[in-house]
């Protein structure tokens, strides 16, 4: 029997089944499309998504393919304030198309040991009656059995509808076409129309890709049906007339697809021994470009908790911690997109709450919160009473042996220790202890830290039964035996 079945090879699917193979888990992903899709619906990753990256050793894959941009330039509502000082190691927005992304993450799990099977769509799921497994059929007739199930499989998820879970929210107003194509006039020319028309119409745009290619954003003239239907360049040429009063001469189309602002959540994120995650559990409109990051963040919450349900460590509603903290953090990003929408209206009401809030942001703090939103590094678990550091990631710090993120590579917990006298004896199997000194950890103002595979702090202090208690609560019993079987 298969451990995990996860249903979609995108970004978070991938970031899932490498995190689950880190602790071993026999992960196979099921991926309906037979090749790769060349759409490229995310640009790159926020601050959060590139410390995660780092947690795992992959930054300098990514680094590698992308570029790095400053934070603060039109991230909220596409109004653009100076960034910043940042409580990060990575101020900056790492520019890389999905594409990349989704190739160098299914990388990355091939080479742990993840099973990817393209062309394999799910068509029903059972579980079983004495609550043990999961039974997935394939569409060409095939049956697997797991001990759990994630649909990672996009806003219109199979697996969401089979558990017929709840979806609520608001449907499509407002669509966009958006593709990439060649232009046939001066960048020069391109970039004056570009930023008349975005003095009304925001959520236009036509930006250069190199070699008289570019990629184009303009609001569609109804909602159509169908977004799985993409459009036609004479669609495009005609909302590029309508809004620029010319179509930029635009012609050979790599792709066209389109997307909405459709707003809904998932009602549970658990049902049973099956989970959902990225936009099978949220959609929402791309503005801040939060969705990618988003789901990647989702597979690193749930990829520990799952595994240690799989190995038999998992202590009591340790998976179901995985809804009670991602939904909410879902949530504020559906209303921060909402807000933002309404800001990048070209009506008088939105308009003048726009320069209002342009003006608030030139308050550093009001600047400051708004980027962390976005960015993800504001994330804060509700993990009870305790030090300011509780429930909140740590940023990355010199230690006297390399650097903070670099102790995370293996996906297991780190204690991390100024003391020398306190210990984790009983859970040395899942948790590293470090102990040092360093003058960075001491500006930290605690005596030691206890960080779940994620990088959230899950305990902060000095005092041996506190610290069991932290133990205990978020890596189980001590000292229990490998499963067999």
């Amino acid at each position: 029997m298969i451990d995990v079945i996860v249903v979609g090879g995108g970004p978070t699917g991938l970031m899932l089944a490498a995190e689950l193979r880190l602790h071993g888990v026999h992960v196979v992903v099921l991926e309906r499309d037979a090749e790769p899709t060349p759409v490229v619906r995310s640009l790159g990753l926020h601050v959060r998504s590139i410390e995660v990256m780092d947690q795992r050793g992959l930054l300098e894959r990514f680094l590698e393919h992308g570029k790095r941009y400053p934070v603060g330039a039109g991230f909220f509502a596409g109004i653009t304030k100076p960034a910043p000082d940042l409580d990060t190691a990575h101020a900056y927005v790492l520019g890389i198309p999905q594409t990349l992304t989704d190739r160098l993450l299914e990388e990355h799990a091939i080479e742990v040991g993840a099973e990817i099977r393209r062309g394999c769509e799910l068509v029903g799921l059972s579980q079983s009656e004495d609550g043990t497994g999961v039974a997935a059929e394939l569409a060409d007739g095939t049956r697997l059995r797991s001990r759990y199930l994630v649909g990672c499989d996009g806003g219109r998820s199979t697996v969401r509808k089979l558990l017929g879970v709840g979806f609520p929210g608001e449907s499509a107003r407002v669509e966009t076409l958006i593709g990439e194509m060649r232009v046939d006039v001066p960048q020069e020319t391109v970039a004056t129309v570009v930023a008349q028309v975005r003095e009304t119409h925001r959520g236009f745009g036509l930006g250069p890709l190199g070699d008289g290619a570019y990629r184009v954003v303009v609001p569609a003239e109804g909602v159509t049906e169908d977004r799985t239907v993409p459009p036609t360049l004479d669609e495009v040429k005609r909302q590029l007339r309508a809004y620029a009063g010319t179509d930029f001469g635009v012609h050979s189309p790599r792709w066209l697809s389109r997307f909405s602002d459709a707003t809904r959540q998932a009602e549970r994120y658990r049902t049973g021994r099956v989970l959902l995650a990225g936009d099978a559990a949220h959609i929402h409109p791309p503005v801040g470009g939060q969705g990618l990051n988003l789901g990647i963040q989702d597979a690193f919450n749930l990829g520990w908790k799952l595994a240690a349900e799989v190995r038999g460590w998992a202590p009591a509603d340790l998976l179901d911690s995985y809804h009670a903290e991602r939904h909410p953090v879902a949530a504020d990003v559906l209303d921060n997109t909402r807000a933002q929408m309404l800001l990048l209206s070209a009506e008088p009401g939105p308009r003048s709450v726009r320069r209002l809030l342009s003006e608030l942001m030139d308050f550093e703090d009001v600047n400051r919160y708004l980027i962390e939103k976005i960015t993800a590094i504001g994330v804060h678990y509700d993990l009870g009473e305790g030090h300011e550091l509780l429930g909140r990631r740590l940023r990355d710090v010199p230690l006297k042996q390399g650097r903070l993120y670099e102790r995370t590579r293996t996906g297991r917990g780190l204690f991390l220790d100024r003391t020398g006298g306190l210990s984790v004896a009983g859970w040395t199997d899942r948790v590293d202890h470090v102990v040092d000194d360093s003058d960075a950890f001491a500006e930290l103002k605690v005596s030691a830290v206890l960080l779940r595979p994620d990088g959230y702090v899950a305990w902060a202090g000095a005092d041996q039964g506190e610290l069991v208690g932290a133990l205990a609560k978020w890596f189980g019993a001590a000292d229990v035996p490998a499963p067999t079987g």
